[in-house]
């Protein structure tokens, strides 16, 4: 069993709010957390899975249902299927003033972020789970080219070849496509979403260009800015946005396009394997956006993420804002056992005058470039929350 880096952080949540909500992706391992939470609590538990017609139907009666249970945490699975308990969850909270009453799990709903946003508000805190990182995998070398080739989904990671990780990733997008999204109440077509997102794959990493994807598919950039939204919505892409500083310099404006699970870029690109990613032209931008990913899932959620980027062709991968008095770091990835930024690393960093930045790479040690420069070995990412 694999410990999620999360977990503490939803226990100490639960001692403090009355409502913890985790939301993820389907197949992230949302049910698999509940329960390794709920095994570190003192206090007793239920756990209804609301996809599951039993389980659904003793919510006929939910007020009822939920007040025999007062005293225990009440765990609910795919809450997003019930929207109509968030005001009920509202008035037990109130009525009660205790926190760690409810648990709940849903996967990307945007209806249900809001309602839950509005009914809840002040009572409630979310945690966003993503697929496996390395601070829970703690990878050597191997265990890095398989993390970062099949992606973090657990039933990808941890299959028994590279043939059967394929295939679960392959049926995972088609139900993705099929149940999923149409699961949310949304109504797109199946095969044009598929065309979006494979085309995105193509252009990972890359500067969002809505006009140019919607020639490329044949339909309006109203619906490609859309089938984007939706796929942030389901936690399958990240915008990453540009930082606009106070300088006069004149900046690129538009984010950058991330899918943000590495094992489905591979998959919508049809690369099976660790060697065929290494001998593929997507292979650097895949790392980039791999190295982000890991760092974004261990970074505080108080911390802000941006690019930066140049008409002159300053830039700079990641640079992080973080909370007050700690300077904002600066982050360059390469994939290559010498690591050597380009002049536009170094005419960022003059711009941005960061506390300390680092050039992640695949290797193993840790030496300076230049005055609070160094290079940062990928598997000693945490690193950098001591920085």
């Amino acid at each position: 069993m694999i410990e999620r880096y999360i977990k503490k952080q939803v226990i100490d949540s639960l001692a403090k709010f009355p409502v913890v909500g985790i939301l993820g992706a389907r197949q992230v391992g949302k049910t698999t957390l509940a329960k390794m939470v709920v095994a570190g609590l003192s206090k007793p538990a239920i756990h209804l899975d609301l996809e599951r017609p039993s389980d659904l139907a003793k919510l006929d009666e939910a007020e009822l249902y939920l007040e025999q249970h007062a005293g225990s945490l009440v765990v609910l699975d795919e809450v997003q299927r019930k929207p109509e308990l968030f005001p009920l969850l509202r008035a037990l909270v109130d009525s009660r003033r205790t926190n760690g009453q409810f648990l709940i799990l849903g996967s990307a709903s945007p209806a249900m972020i809001r309602q839950s946003s509005e009914t809840l508000a002040g009572r409630i805190i979310y945690h966003e789970l993503s697929p496996f990182n390395l601070a829970e995998v703690k990878p050597e070398t191997e265990d890095i080219n398989l993390l970062w080739s099949r992606g973090g989904f657990p039933r990808s990671f941890l299959a028994k070849s590279d043939e059967e990780s394929f295939s679960w990733r392959e049926a995972f997008i088609q139900t993705h496509l099929e149940r999923d999204i149409p699961g949310l109440g949304l109504r797109v077509g199946v095969a044009s979403l598929h065309r979006f997102w494979q085309m995105l794959a193509h252009c990972h990493g890359q500067l969002w260009n809505a006009a140019k994807i919607a020639s490329s598919l044949g339909i309006s950039a109203t619906t490609v800015r859309s089938y984007l939204d939706l796929l942030q919505d389901t936690f399958m892409v990240r915008r990453l946005a540009p930082f606009h500083s106070n300088t006069k310099k004149r900046l690129v404006k538009s984010p950058k396009i991330y899918l943000r699970d590495s094992g489905l870029l591979h998959c919508l690109l049809k690369i099976q394997t660790h060697d065929d990613l290494l001998g593929h032209p997507i292979a650097g931008a895949s790392w980039e956006g791999w190295v982000i990913e890991q760092v974004l899932d261990i970074i505080p959620s108080s911390w802000s993420p941006f690019f930066y980027r140049t008409i002159a062709g300053a830039e700079l991968d990641l640079f992080i804002q973080r909370t007050s008095p700690l300077p904002p770091l600066a982050i360059e990835i390469k994939f290559s056992l010498e690591p050597k930024p380009a002049k536009g690393f170094w005419s960022a960093i003059s711009d941005l005058q960061p506390g300390k930045s680092f050039v992640v790479y695949p290797g193993d040690e840790m030496f300076p470039l230049g005055n609070n420069v160094y290079t940062l070995p990928v598997a000693r990412l945490t690193t950098l929350l001591d920085a």
